[in-house]
């Protein structure tokens, strides 16, 4: 089991930037941050951007893999996106780790987009990612699909694809199997809604024998990993240490090679105590 924390980006970098070191300090194998404009959770909070904050951590850490959790097509194209990929990439030395979901809102209406039903915004995804992944891999990338094009896009200097995973994030079964079939991972914050922790493990669970049915059929399945984030159902990882240790055996029992829990906060969301994550760190990552 690899572990990951994410820290909000709600912070200014002045603030931020000891809890990316401290992060990689503490074990932690990879650290995360948001991807939005405005965030539901926090929407009258300041809110920093994910690329820019994980292209400062990368210049403050030297080990930790750094994540965007997850990028969406709400305000992205992905032809320009792919040289924000390419640039962080190198720049932090191949520690990227992408996340790419369909988005919600209110990301999906700050545009003044028109609005999209819940399989539009699948279709989008599906597009978007397969467009990004061909940015990645190949010089000269024409494309006329039916939420994005290219003309003549540029990749010179060889692939950089092998240096960034994909890893599709899917809660329903359509973006399951999508996340198995194309993805070099998936992440998943299950239902948000289930009542209780058994409800929302049973979800999951579901979800992991739609992933295991597709990777039967995939070369080198035994390889593709998978993320939980442990603190989008009802407990929060950080309750205490036999809370964490729950989740996170749980997550094991599943098949979960990742979980991913939030660094604690004094107030909404994730209200928790750093005690317990100092606990977690010397007792569990060492």
């Amino acid at each position: 089991m690899r572990f990951g924390i994410c820290i909000l980006p709600d912070l200014d970098w002045r603030h931020s930037r000891p809890l990316w070191q401290r992060a990689e300090q503490m074990g932690f194998d990879h650290a995360w941050t948001y991807d939005h404009l405005v965030w539901g959770g926090l929407r009258d909070s300041r809110w920093f951007s994910c690329m820019p904050i994980l292209t400062a951590a990368s210049t403050v850490t030297s080990t930790i893999g750094l994540g965007a959790f997850v990028v969406s097509p709400n305000f992205r194209h992905p032809v320009a996106f792919s040289r924000e990929v390419q640039t962080l990439v190198d720049i932090s030395d191949g520690r990227f780790l992408l996340g790419l979901g369909a988005g919600g809102t209110p990301d999906d209406r700050l545009l003044g987009q028109p609005e999209l039903t819940a399989r539009q915004k699948v279709d989008r995804l599906q597009e978007f990612s397969r467009l990004l992944d061909r940015t990645l891999r190949d010089d000269h990338v024409d494309a006329d699909g039916e939420y994005y094009t290219a003309r003549d896009m540029r990749l010179v200097g060889g692939s950089v694809r092998d240096r960034v995973p994909l890893l599709m994030s899917g809660n329903g079964p359509r973006s399951v199997r999508f996340a198995a079939s194309f993805g070099d991972g998936w992440i998943t914050t299950g239902n948000t809604t289930a009542a209780t922790t058994d409800e929302w493990f049973a979800g999951i669970a579901r979800n992991c024998e739609i992933v295991d049915a597709e990777l039967a059929n995939r070369p080198n399945g035994s390889d593709f990993a998978r993320y939980l984030s442990i603190d989008s159902g009802p407990a929060q990882s950080m309750e205490s240490i036999g809370m964490f240790d729950e989740l996170t055996g749980r997550a094991a029992e599943l098949g979960f090679t990742d979980v991913i829990m939030h660094w604690p906060r004094s107030t909404p969301p994730h209200v928790a105590s750093e005690a317990v994550l100092d606990e977690v760190a010397a007792s569990r990552l060492s």
